[in-house]
């Protein structure tokens, strides 16, 4: 039988807790209303032909340029954010390459690194999750060929800024830099038009969280356009489904929407992190559609008993540096009302009352 790679034998499976999510969906940070009622209606309209044919992204891909204000030459329409950081990982890496990145942090920068046979240097995070440039800076060398930063990070809600990133990456021109611009809306500052000056530098966008199309799995990866022809090269010319694409035109013209719902949780998300310091849980400010908030030692408690009540939330305890952490998803304002009200009972019920987790003081 066959044997897989050593590489694949060692890496870390990376399992979401997906099973059984019944309740308000408040911890893998979607939309929590779901998309335009306009999506919805192109969805619908959707036929047997359309869906017996194969995809085709370049049209799209041109709106979706146009959107950005870019080339259509640098844009790849992907299979979510996931992909896009696969397809980096495959095009820059060799075995005994080095990938450079910030913990903690999305897990697949790591393992789609690890999968190529690369060294996976992980940089940690300051006092309070500050981005750490002068540590990130000393462990670039001539084998660095992929250093990837979640920009807001998830799952802290941290930001770094642009022209750190742009630094980072002038100081290692041999690597990707990748920057995930996955929680773009709920941040506002983007390095999007910046490829075209630096030669390798990308940045990615999802379509998963403002725009409530999850399910869909469509993302967008931009790069200088030299750089984004090697990078089709290894993409297969069908990755992006038929559905995704005739409603990705129809989400990026229902601005409205997006705008509105965004709006919604940046107020929201101000309300979430008063309430949680007005009940003397400690909370690192996101600039995110979610919050990072320390339980301690009861974390799995809460979220049980979170999900007694019909509420949904992740457990981060075991990331680097969120020992007794949980991560709340903010959402529209009935959802967060209802978040506000279980949260002053449940930390009623438990006893919280929390201190800095070890690691993270300021």
């Amino acid at each position: 039988m066959p044997e897989a790679r050593e590489v694949v034998k060692n890496l870390r499976a990376y399992r979401p807790p997906l099973a059984g999510r019944v309740g308000l969906r408040l911890d893998f940070n979607e939309n929590t209303v779901g998309c335009s009622p306009r999506v919805l209606a192109r969805l619908r309209s959707l036929d047997s032909e359309l869906l017996a044919r194969y995809p085709e992204r370049e049209p799209v891909e041109k709106e979706v340029a146009a959107f950005l204000g870019l080339d259509p030459a640098q844009v790849l329409l992907t299979n979510g954010v996931d992909e896009a950081i696969h397809l980096l990982s495959s095009t820059y890496l060799d075995p005994g390459d080095e990938a450079l990145i910030v913990t903690p942090t999305f897990a697949m920068y790591a393992i789609f690194a690890q999968a190529e046979g690369a060294r996976v240097i992980e940089v940690r995070a300051g006092n309070n999750f500050t981005f750490p440039e002068k540590d990130l800076f000393a462990q670039l060398s001539s084998r660095t060929r992929l250093i990837a930063v979640a920009n807001p990070n998830n799952p802290t809600g941290a930001s770094v800024a642009g022209n750190v990133l742009i630094q980072i990456a002038q100081a290692a021109p041999q690597a990707a830099v990748l920057v995930d611009e996955a929680y773009f809306e709920f941040h506002g500052e983007t390095l999007i038009n910046q490829p075209s000056q630096i030669e390798n530098l990308f940045v990615a966008r999802t379509f998963s969280k403002a725009y409530g199309l999850a399910g869909l799995r469509i993302g967008v990866l931009a790069g200088e356009a030299r750089q984004m022809a090697m990078v089709r090269r290894v993409a297969s010319p069908y990755n992006v489904n038929a559905a995704a694409l005739a409603i990705l035109p129809e989400a990026l013209q229902d601005q409205e929407y997006v705008s509105r719902y965004v709006a919604q949780v940046l107020s929201n998300r101000a309300k979430l992190q008063q309430e949680l310091g007005n009940l003397g849980l400690h909370y690192w400010p996101s600039h995110a559609n979610f919050v990072l908030v320390h339980i301690g030692p009861a974390h799995a408690e809460f979220v049980q008993v979170l999900r007694d009540r019909g509420i949904l939330v992740r457990d981060r305890h075991a990331d680097p540096g969120c020992e007794g952490c949980v991560r709340l998803t903010v959402g529209s304002d009935e959802h967060t009302e209802t978040l506000v009200t279980a949260l002053r009972d449940v930390v009623e019920q438990l006893g919280l009352r929390t201190s800095l987790p070890t690691g993270v003081r300021g």
